[in-house]
């Protein structure tokens, strides 16, 4: 099979997408002219125009606005914001518009829309430009929410999230776009809220989701050398949660070890946690365990940088903990 970079696996979906349906377009910035602040957009205002590909002033609140009303009327669009960071202006549009707009209208505006970007950290970039904002979105109702850590999963869930019909917020990594996936040249697509195990085990249950899986999946080979099999789980969906498979997981293997890059108050791991406790407590030997970002503003200092991340060496010592 061939393997492209998961930033082409993003374009591919868009592109599949708008050949197949004329009401998807895609806007945002620097999508067209510069072809993509990413590249992820490279080459489609070439082949769509500049009605389709539609390049957006420095203005999140304005345009995610314009993009609601275009899905209300008929359309399905793609909206890119730079950075998730960036889109917190647009909350009000996404949580007060998009994701209400069903049940406001008792059903007679509907919002297919994919808001999708970037966030969490991305090297030296400070507070600002280096937060997760998949929990806040989460806990909205009306709102799906996706986070894909492969360029196979990206291409398929995304392709999924155009022709959903309710709005969706798709949530990349700015460090994945040039990683190497394989991915087939057929058409296919990925059912939203389904979660996949990336690597069976009996010890332990590893959970994550976007670049975080690295991390566990690395976690795992390690401990794989010291005799300790861990299952490691790929969110994919925050919202739906497949906790289904979350929970067969944890029934076999009794012990749980959520990965996740958020803050840890309220956090995507919070959720898991309860849900767990509440629908498989007498299959637990020993308590939940998080290895979340640490409880405080992203620092620009590497050493900093790396006390406030998860890493292998903290997702064994945790998992060591619960064994």
């Amino acid at each position: 099979m061939r393997k492209i970079r998961y930033r082409e696996a993003l374009r591919e979906a868009m592109s599949e997408e708008m050949r197949r349906d004329p009401s998807v377009f895609l806007m945002g910035e620097e999508v067209a002219e510069y072809d993509g602040a990413y590249k992820v957009s490279q080459g489609m205002l070439a082949e769509f125009g500049e009605k389709r590909v539609i390049d957006t002033p420095i203005a999140e609140l304005g345009f995610a606005g314009i993009a609601v009303g275009a899905a209300m009327n008929g359309t399905k669009p793609i909206v890119e914001f730079m950075t998730w960071n960036f889109a917190i202006l647009a909350f009000d549009q996404i949580i007060n518009g998009a994701a209400k707009m069903l049940s406001m209208s008792a059903g007679q505006f509907g919002c297919p829309i994919v808001f999708r970007g970037p966030q969490g950290t991305a090297g030296q970039l400070g507070a600002q430009h280096s937060q997760m904002l998949t929990n806040m979105l989460a806990s909205v109702p009306g709102l799906k929410v996706i986070s894909p850590s492969n360029a196979y999963d990206a291409k398929g869930l995304l392709k999924s999230a155009i022709r959903d019909n309710d709005p969706v917020m798709f949530m990349e990594s700015e460090v994945m776009y040039s990683d190497m996936g394989e991915v087939p040249e057929e058409e296919y697509l990925i059912e939203i809220g389904k979660c996949d195990v990336k690597r069976e085990g009996k010890d332990v249950t590893i959970v994550s989701y976007n670049k975080m899986m690295k991390i566990a999946l690395q976690a795992a080979e390690e401990l794989a050398k010291e005799n300790i099999s861990a299952e490691v789980i790929d969110l994919r969906t925050i919202r739906p949660l497949d906790i289904e498979t979350i929970l067969q997981s944890v029934k076999k293997t009794n012990r749980l070890v959520i990965v996740d890059e958020s803050w840890p108050f309220t956090s995507v791991a919070s959720e898991i946690t309860f849900q767990v406790q509440r629908y498989a407590f007498d299959y637990l030997d020993a308590p939940i365990r998080r290895v979340c970002g640490t409880d405080t503003s992203m620092h620009y200092a590497p050493n900093l940088m790396e006390q406030y991340l998860p890493s292998v060496s903290k997702v064994m010592q945790v998992v060591k903990a619960v064994l």
